[in-house]
């Protein structure tokens, strides 16, 4: 895991994620999306339809509210990240530090958990949760276990890596600046991306305690990715969320059979990127048939790869970093043309 940056000022005493919640109209297409990724069903909420699932540090709740903020989200935006919980020291703290910062805050009948919380992009809500590690745990103080748990060995996701948010055309500067004043985020890389018909400009913000990035992506043009996922969520959102893995081949090999697809990469690819990325040492062959993406320096690599759109139009990265804190720059150009292959096979341009 990214490890801990302490020169960052952190205005909120920001920890991590503690929680990422879906909704959406179908809970049992999520529940069984869950299990396929190696995550286990373990407890539901003492007094709504909310359960939570878990694999290592990646903590998800599926909100089947039948009304409440989840229920309406979801039927604006289909199934959806409608919330996350992010750990911080004093949840009371970072609350009235983050309204003296310019957030705005959730009103009451908005929430559907009894914690703090603000709204964030495209009207999500975040969380302020101070119960994790020593200081217990939500999950044991408002969940109760299951009377039947569905438990399995896990696939190697560890936790959240990062987590891309993708807005409307001219706000992303907006959002950045949102991440950056009320959190203390910092820039650690800017992109101007452009693909054979498309293109997309981003900032990657990483969050001042240093444990995961945001990534904003706006779009270029009315075709491209951004602006397709855009029109399907109807507004803002997370677009994807980055599994972090140690073992990226080993987790991949685990994934064979549950029918989750990945976005194709092209043959020619692999003829040059050991040249670009010399000192990988994980097996190349095995690299290949995954069809993982491979990226660093003189100093790193990283291995990622991208499932094709699952939940609504948000997917799923996992990835695995050898001293290597980059997004894959070097990968851009084969992603877009695979993006676009699948975009073209869709329709979409």
């Amino acid at each position: 895991m990214t490890a801990a940056v302490t020169h960052h000022d952190n205005p909120l005493k920001l920890r991590g994620i503690e929680f990422t919640e879906f909704c959406g109209p179908s809970a049992d297409m999520l529940d069984q999306l869950f299990w396929a990724f190696g995550f286990s069903k373990l407890k539901k909420h003492r007094a709504k339809d909310i359960t939570y699932y878990r694999q290592n540090d990646i903590h998800f709740l599926i909100n089947n509210e039948k009304s409440g903020f989840s229920a309406s989200f979801a039927k604006k935006h289909g199934p959806a990240i409608s919330s996350m919980g992010w750990r911080v020291d004093d949840a009371a703290f970072a609350y009235a530090e983050a309204l003296k910062r310019g957030a705005r805050a959730a009103v009451d009948c908005d929430k559907d958990l009894p914690y703090p919380a603000i709204y964030g992009i495209g009207d999500s809500l975040i969380y302020f949760i101070d119960q994790f590690g020593a200081n217990g745990s939500i999950y044991d103080t408002d969940f109760v276990s299951l009377d039947q748990p569905k438990q399995q060995a896990d696939k190697g996701f560890q936790f959240v890596d990062h987590l891309t948010n993708n807005v409307h055309k001219g706000t992303m500067e907006q959002w950045s600046n949102f991440y950056k004043t009320v959190f203390g985020f910092y820039e650690v890389r800017y992109f101007d991306i452009n693909g054979v018909k498309t293109g997309l400009t981003s900032y990657a913000l990483r969050s001042p305690d240093g444990s995961f990035c945001i990534p904003i992506n706006e779009n270029k043009n009315d075709k491209d990715q951004i602006a397709e996922y855009l029109r399907e969520y109807d507004g803002p959102g997370v677009q994807h969320l980055a599994f972090g893995t140690y073992d990226i081949l080993a987790s991949l090999d685990h994934m064979v059979g549950t029918g989750i697809e990945t976005l194709d990469i092209d043959d020619e690819y692999y003829a040059e990127v050991f040249d670009r990325v010399p000192n990988v040492i994980e097996d190349h062959d095995r690299i290949r048939k995954h069809q993982v993406l491979v990226d660093g320096g003189e100093h790193g690599y990283l291995l990622q790869i991208f499932t094709r759109n699952l939940i609504g139009p948000i997917f799923i990265e996992i990835i695995q970093r050898k001293n290597e804190q980059g997004f894959g720059e070097g990968n851009f150009g084969a992603l877009f043309r695979s993006i676009e292959k699948d975009q073209e096979r869709r329709g979409v341009i």
